[in-house]
């Protein structure tokens, strides 16, 4: 798997537990502390989050960051 790739199944990790929870994505944005429009473009990926958002995301959705990244079968 490509890195461009990899990104993109992170932002679908996260807009499936987001979407599993029934979080609005300005919820989620606000909660961890990062602007909406960043948080689209993560979960769009078409940006690599920081560890640091990473983190703040996965508390917020409570979950691990390592369920984030994971590739799920």
């Amino acid at each position: 798997m490509d890195e461009a790739s990899y990104i993109k199944l992170i932002g679908h990790n996260i807009v499936s537990r987001r979407k599993e929870l029934g979080i609005k994505q300005i919820d989620l944005a606000c909660a961890v502390g990062i602007e909406d429009s960043s948080l689209r473009r993560i979960e769009a990926g078409r940006t690599n989050p920081t560890f640091k958002t990473l983190f703040r995301i996965s508390e917020a959705l409570d979950i691990e960051v390592s369920d984030l990244i994971k590739i799920k079968e």
